[in-house]
């Protein structure tokens, strides 16, 4: 197997694991019916009041679900293209590297959650994709310019990003 069979085979396993996720957010977990889609939109309207500002608040839990179970099943794809006795090292080279990228992205995005609740925001949700970091933030009101520069500090300092999205979510 070439450097180019490798490439296609990872670029086949991320396809199929994107199409795997999207497939678990439209259906939904085994036996409950979610009417959100990723950016937490209800997609139908519904008439109870209760389940749907419940709905509301699942935003960062479900969306911090779907990020660890997206990395989660990358990483284990990685593992075992690293442990693949039929590659060159230079292609067990490329997945270790890979392994390291995705490790290390959610591990910064982990402690940029933490930072920022430590900061006073109520919750936050950090994903990092490449050379941008989008950042959602629980809150009632509008953020202030100190409280943006606050936050593009924290994600500066832990992953040494300068591009970040902030989003407000209640």
């Amino acid at each position: 197997m070439n450097k180019k069979q490798a490439g296609i085979i990872l670029a086949l396993l991320a396809l199929i694991i994107t199409a795997g996720v999207l497939a678990a957010k439209v259906n939904g977990p085994v036996g409950e019916v979610s009417g959100k889609d990723f950016a937490g939109n209800n997609k139908a309207a519904s008439n109870d009041d209760k389940n749907a500002s419940s709905n509301k608040q699942d935003f960062f839990f479900e969306s911090r679900g779907i990020r660890d179970k997206r990395t989660a099943e990358t990483l284990q794809t990685l593992n075992t293209v690293i442990n693949n006795e039929k590659l060159s090292k230079q292609e067990k080279d490329e997945a270790i590297k890979n392994h390291t990228m995705v490790a290390m992205g959610h591990e910064n995005e982990t402690k940029i959650e933490i930072a920022l609740k430590g900061k006073g925001f109520d919750d936050a949700l950090c994903l990092i994709e490449n050379d941008k970091a989008r950042i959602f933030i629980k809150s009632k009101e509008q953020l202030t310019d100190k409280q943006r520069k606050q936050i593009q500090e924290v994600v500066m300092s832990v992953a040494k990003l300068k591009n970040v999205e902030i989003e407000i979510r209640q």
